[in-house]
């Protein structure tokens, strides 16, 4: 079911009205450019699967090259059709070489982008994504890593093993630290895998924060207009202990994940 705003923001409102659209009819504006972003965005992917499927039995280095160009173009997509934007802040804390991203997991379009952020990295992802016929072929081929949630001690150790295969190989490694989609606002503990990571590998960890769910909210197909703003934090060097890694962490992501929705919300009036 489509579900829209209660309300338009203050100046998206205004603006509309010197183009004389009332409230409701602003609204219904929204949903409309939502449905036909939603409609190319499903219609773009599935062609592209097709298409880079010959790609991917020859070469998982020319996936990830499909999965940077797929995110640039949905992103453009968005932009075009929606009018939601974003900009990317702090490219200075990512050190040379492999890293592990942190990185706040709200929408999906945090799927979008991360290519674009790291294009050389492998994504952990949920086990689940590799099943859909084709395209979790295509994610294997691109070499990124696979995780059963559930699954304890022994998928740590997986996870770990793979890791560190792909850092041996030059790739930075990006992680959804608390393992789902949340809403903004809403705590949710942080996993277990980070820390694993963090211990094993050896490397400095990025915390990235984001406000991208207060304009594609977790399960809501409606996208609004406006501008998502991606910060990275200054790195969390290696060798701390793992309690005080996670504390680093949290305090980190959460402190500026806050900021930036409270940017968000005074800069596009969402409540």
């Amino acid at each position: 079911i489509l579900q829209v705003p209660d309300r338009l923001g203050a100046r998206l409102a205004a603006r509309l009205a010197l183009a004389g659209v009332d409230e409701a009819g602003g609204i219904a504006l929204l949903a409309l450019r939502a449905i036909l972003f939603n409609f190319v965005f499903y219609a773009w992917s599935v062609v592209l699967i097709v298409v880079a499927l010959p790609i991917a039995l020859v070469s998982g280095a020319a996936m990830r090259r499909v999965s940077w160009f797929w995110g640039w173009t949905c992103l453009a997509m968005l932009s075009v059709l929606v009018g939601l934007r974003h900009r990317i802040r702090g490219r200075e804390n990512v050190p040379a070489g492999p890293v592990i991203a942190a990185v706040k997991h709200q929408s999906a379009w945090d799927i979008l982008v991360v290519s674009l952020l790291l294009p050389n990295a492998i994504i952990v992802a949920k086990r689940e994504l590799s099943w859909i016929p084709v395209f979790g072929y295509e994610l294997r081929r691109a070499g990124h890593i696979f995780i059963d949630r559930g699954g304890g001690a022994k998928e740590l150790k997986r996870l770990v093993d793979r890791a560190q295969a792909r850092v041996a190989a030059g790739h930075s490694v990006v992680v959804f630290p608390q393992g789902t989609r949340t809403l903004p606002g809403t705590p949710h503990p942080y996993q277990s895998g980070i820390a694993a990571l963090y211990v094993a590998l050896g490397l400095p960890v990025v915390p990235v924060a984001l406000n991208s769910g207060l304009f594609w909210p977790r399960r809501r197909p409606l996208q609004r207009p406006g501008m998502v703003t991606v910060e990275f934090l200054p790195p969390i060097p290696p060798g701390h202990r793992r309690r005080r890694f996670m504390t680093e962490l949290e305090d980190a992501i959460e402190t500026a994940t806050a900021r930036l929705e409270a940017e968000a919300r005074a800069e596009h009036d969402l409540g």
